[in-house]
């Protein structure tokens, strides 16, 4: 994925491809007591109503996983975590019937490694 502000995914279960657009970021202690970054996107699909997703990242979970892979917590790298789970949840079709989904440590550390894995070079 090359932009986390707008973007297609899918297939969904149904064959359906998602347009994914990035609506804001904002630590949600200010909008619902709670300690997480949330990521608002709006998301729809040809025949559907556009729909409002919020993804949010535990503080605690986020800062831990940050360090375990050794990269600063910064607001793009939230995106493109959020992103990415969002578009698993669109080809997957999990938690789909929710508005807010809660990201679990595994499911940061699983994207985060993904993203700041060192590419493997072949030496002779």
């Amino acid at each position: 994925m090359h932009n986390y502000r707008k973007f297609e995914a899918g297939p969904d279960p149904f064959g359906r491809t998602w347009n994914v657009e990035f609506q804001w970021q904002q630590t949600a202690i200010s909008i619902r007591h709670s300690d997480s970054v949330d990521v608002k996107y709006i998301i729809s699909a040809d025949g559907e109503a556009k729909q409002e997703k919020v993804v949010a990242l535990p503080l605690p979970d986020l800062l831990a996983v940050c360090a375990e892979v050794d990269h600063g917590l910064s607001d793009p790298f939230c995106l493109k975590l959020a992103s990415l789970h969002l578009a698993h949840m669109i080809s997957s079709f999990e938690d789909m019937d929710k508005l807010l989904v809660t990201m679990t440590r595994p499911e940061l550390l699983h994207y985060a490694q993904g993203l700041t894995e060192k590419p493997q070079y072949i030496t002779r």
